[in-house]
């Protein structure tokens, strides 16, 4: 059998907190900036929020890979692959002399974002002790609402001055991970043939698994829509700084963290309850996004009630995924980070189609109804599961 090493508990949650937040530093950037950008190279704002359709496009091809190879790449190459394709993507946006040029961009950008969500999704199960796993995948994720408090603030600051100078908070964020990831020793990654990688058993043979990824599919597909059109939203609907935006947006992003808290002691029991019942909340107050606009301040409440479903449910949705194939975290992961990438690109393009097509208002219950559907497979699967449990015995 071969043998494994331990990356030490003190550290690894904040290795992994700094890779989450480099991922939602590079995606993030693109809202704030969305209605500047689209107007200096004369293209709609739902034009503009295709760039996203084109690095989930490339981050799905990305995530196939890791699925297709996760016995050879391992956790750490993925991180080191991915946080320096996110540097790469960055550097190049910053750069572009066109609008086909930016979205060339997003290729890198793409393959960035599902490698390092893939490696550090996987690292937090792979990386811990079996009673550490709730407290580090905790912090894993809040890596991205950190993005938003901390990020998003600059962005909007730097954005003020030049849309470019934007690019610059996820570059910095990328570059710190990987430098992190590089000097780091090597620790509890096991090597290839470790049961990390699975048994042999494909995991599209486990209902509990498809139906898992198709909600987290809907699912990504509302929460990207929202977070591509939402620094526009309140930009155009009450003319507010692009500095001004970025203050709010991030004051509501704050709401994911005392959620994420909340809903930690109740994934080892009730993942796929928590998840359905947030997830209703989360499309139930999409829905009112765009419909009631009375002012800027209900508008941010408003997101970050949403933001605090959306940051409960991910947590649930995560564990209750590494729950249903431990024997390969590293595809679930993987499989995770590859419906991300797809929800990128179909809640940009469905956002934008819908934007087009009926405004702010037709964009957020389209989007809303993606969060009702991600919630369907889970419903089915409770159902099927107690049909199948045997009547009671009668006394």
């Amino acid at each position: 059998m071969i043998a494994t090493r331990r990356i030490p508990r003190p550290g690894t949650a904040a290795l992994l907190f700094t890779c989450l937040f480099a991922v939602q530093a590079a995606f993030l950037t693109i809202a704030p900036i969305l209605p500047e950008l689209s107007k200096d190279f004369g293209v709609s704002t739902a034009a503009g929020g295709q760039l996203r359709s084109v690095s989930g496009l490339a981050g799905l091809a990305a995530a196939l890979v890791a699925i297709a190879f996760r016995r050879t790449i391992g956790v750490r190459r993925l991180l080191t692959w991915g946080l320096a394709a996110l540097t790469t993507g960055a550097l190049l946006s910053s750069a572009a002399p066109s609008f086909a040029a930016l979205a060339a961009a997003q290729v890198p950008v793409g393959f960035g974002l599902a490698f390092v969500l893939a490696g550090g999704l996987a690292a937090a199960a792979e990386w811990t002790a079996p009673e550490d796993r709730p407290r580090v995948l905790a912090w894993t994720l809040l890596g991205q609402p950190g993005a938003w408090v901390a990020g998003m603030p600059i962005i909007g600051l730097v954005a003020d001055v030049d849309w470019r100078l934007a690019f610059a908070v996820p570059f910095t964020a990328a570059a710190t991970a990987l430098i992190a990831v590089r000097r780091r020793a090597r620790g509890r990654e096991r090597e290839v043939g470790g049961a990390e990688v699975g048994s042999g058993t494909s995991i599209w043979r486990r209902p509990d698994v498809v139906g898992w990824a198709v909600g987290e599919l809907m699912a990504f597909t509302a929460w990207s829509g929202v977070l591509v059109y939402i620094g526009a939203l309140m930009i155009e609907s009450y003319e507010l700084s692009t500095r001004t935006t970025g203050l709010l947006l991030a004051a509501a992003a704050a709401a994911y963290f005392p959620a994420s808290f909340a809903t930690q002691r109740f994934i080892a029991k009730h993942a796929r309850t928590v998840l359905i019942t947030l997830g209703l909340t989360a499309a139930t107050g999409t829905a009112l996004l765009g419909t009631l606009r009375p002012g800027a301040l209900f508008t941010t409440i408003l997101f970050a009630l949403i933001v605090a479903a959306v940051g409960g449910r991910t947590l649930s949705a995560s564990a209750f995924g590494l729950q249903s194939a431990p024997d390969d975290r590293v595809a679930i992961s993987a499989v995770r980070a590859a419906m991300t990438q797809l929800g990128y690109f179909s809640g940009a393009a469905l956002g934008g189609a819908a934007l087009a097509a009926g405004g702010y208002s037709a964009l957020t219950h389209v989007l809303a109804g993606a969060f009702v559907l991600a919630v369907v497979p889970h419903i089915a699967l409770v159902i099927a599961a107690a049909k199948r449990r045997p009547a009671p015995v009668p006394a």
